[in-house]
């Protein structure tokens, strides 16, 4: 299997039909594939190929999609780069891949020349925005005007489609390699189970396209040969006229933008009623969102995927039906079609039903292992099964319950956040002794980060200022939105820290400690 054969099958079954909408702009099928194959062709030119990696760092747009095609097609490896990252976040990814070629789009053109500071590796950037290529970029648009369509190589089956980078619990992020077969795997294997992505849709964009959880409603659609609408990047408004202007059926959203959508004014300004799934991910739904959801949305099916990056991302489904039941609510669903899961022990043998222990997956869908790190891969892969590092148990009928993270990892707006990253950048304020990063209960964000903080002695710095601080470090998302201050943090004998102490104060004795 490969990403790009759902073109060619498009192509050959509908040439006219219509593949992209982005604003005012559609392409059909055959557009979109001509445009690919001289953009494969550019890439060549530039010396890409033989699994050079070429990343983007844009909004959401039909040239985003064009990208995702044209990489495999010129025989390289995509490397979608998090938007919300900082610029040394994103340096070094860059560097950790050996990416040579970057395409930017007009919101993050600024940011080249810090890039290429830190990267001196980068050697090429191709401007993929609507304005005018700044000094030292390559114009997208006149590079595939100027270019002849190459032939696909078909790149597929076990070759590295891609590497998506995700938090690091060191500090740094790993680049997750993930297969053609891989990501096909998930994609069908989600659309198999009849909750999702079923033929003929007409998916949105809505969700950033960097980010693995949309990415699989872009393969299940481009495999499908089904229309896409992107917007820029979430704005209730938009994507409520997206909607209905283009009588969207389906997307992909976390919980925290289903809230958004709910309370913005224009919900009542306009026909969503072709609307018809619902996917969202990243926590469970509460019983009063889904009511008002499913209220607004009477024509629409809900459906919660779990995962993550390793996996593809999909490693569960909470389908339509349990939505319909209120006890099912706080699970994270059975296994999709795709996956075998199994709840194990320290020795990874396989626990009771009702008892907690880690979720383990396994499946064709699970990564080749992480970028230049084989020890962590292992690790991670060991007996051939993905360890997620969530704690969870599965009842009688195969449902799994998330119950709290082994990995130190906080999830807030659907955005993983590894507290290391959050802790490294805290530290390096002159007037913080030691710090403990956690997440907190949030009714918005489901989590919020929060730092615990000791000071230096004679040593004074507020809240905001640790945020404005590690702001500069990491991305805006990842600092801590709420600190406390105290005199020393709970340690055990070994002399680590007891995060389940500092959690307590908040989550109190609640089984599930995670949202």
């Amino acid at each position: 299997m490969y990403l790009t054969q759902g073109l060619h099958r498009a192509v050959q079954q509908n040439p006219n039909g219509v593949a992209t909408v982005y604003r005012d702009r559609q392409r059909t099928f055959a557009e979109v594939a001509e445009r690919v194959a001289r953009l494969a062709a550019a890439l060549r030119g530039l010396g890409v190929g033989g699994g050079d990696r070429v990343a983007m760092l844009s909004l959401n747009s039909d040239r985003y999609h064009e990208y995702l095609l044209a990489v495999p097609w010129a025989n390289a490896v995509l490397n979608p780069v998090n938007v919300r990252w900082s610029a040394a976040e994103i340096a070094y990814s860059l560097r950790d891949s050996g990416t040579r070629v970057l395409l930017v789009d007009d919101a993050f053109a600024h940011l080249v020349p810090a890039l290429r500071d830190a990267h001196p590796g980068l050697t090429t950037v191709i401007h993929a925005g609507d304005g005018a290529a700044p000094d030292g970029t390559l114009s997208y648009e006149e590079l595939v005007a100027g270019s002849e369509p190459a032939e696909d190589v078909r790149r597929g089956g076990n070759e590295i489609a891609g590497l998506f980078y995700t938090g690091g619990t060191t500090g740094h992020g790993k680049g997750v390699m993930l297969s053609h077969d891989n990501l096909m795997v998930s994609a069908l294997g989600v659309a198999s189970s009849g909750h999702l992505f079923a033929p003929g849709m007409r998916y949105l964009h809505a969700a950033p396209m960097f980010h693995l959880a949309d990415f699989v409603g872009w393969n299940a659609a481009t495999t499908s040969g089904s229309t896409q609408v992107f917007v820029p990047a979430f704005d209730p408004a938009a994507v409520l006229s997206a909607i209905a202007a283009h009588g969207v059926t389906d997307v992909l959203l976390i919980p925290v933008m289903i809230q958004l959508l709910l309370d913005s004014p224009e919900l009542d300004r306009h026909d969503v009623s072709s609307l018809r799934t619902i996917a969202y991910g990243g926590s469970p739904i509460t019983q009063p969102v889904l009511e008002r959801a499913m209220k607004a949305f009477p024509n629409a099916s809900f459906t919660q995927a779990y995962g993550m990056t390793e996996l593809g991302p999909v490693a569960t489904l909470l389908g339509p039906d349990d939505h319909h039941r209120a006890d099912l609510l706080p699970s994270a669903g059975r296994a999709a079609p795709h996956a075998e899961v199994r709840i194990v022990d320290a020795e990874d043998r396989e626990v009771p039903r009702g008892t907690v222990g880690e979720i383990v997956v396994k499946g064709g869908h699970v990564m080749l292992g992480y970028w230049n790190q084989p020890e962590q891969s292992a690790e991670a892969l060991r007996g051939g099964w993905m360890h997620t590092g969530d704690g969870g148990y599965m009842d009688d009928a195969g449902y799994v319950y998330i119950v709290d993270r082994m990995k130190d990892m906080i999830v807030t707006g659907g955005e993983n956040v590894y507290s290391a990253e959050v802790e490294n950048a805290l530290a390096a304020h002159p007037a913080v002794a030691a710090c403990a990063v956690i997440g907190v209960p949030d009714a918005e964000w489901g989590e919020r980060v929060h730092a615990v903080v000791v000071l230096h002695e004679g040593r004074h710095v507020t809240a905001e200022e640790l945020r404005e601080h590690a702001k500069t470090l990491i991305a805006g998302y990842k600092a801590p939105r709420t600190a406390e201050f105290v005199d020393a943090l709970p340690l055990s004998g070994a002399g680590k820290i007891l995060k389940r102490e500092l959690r307590r104060r908040y989550w109190g004795e609640a089984a599930r400690q995670v949202h």
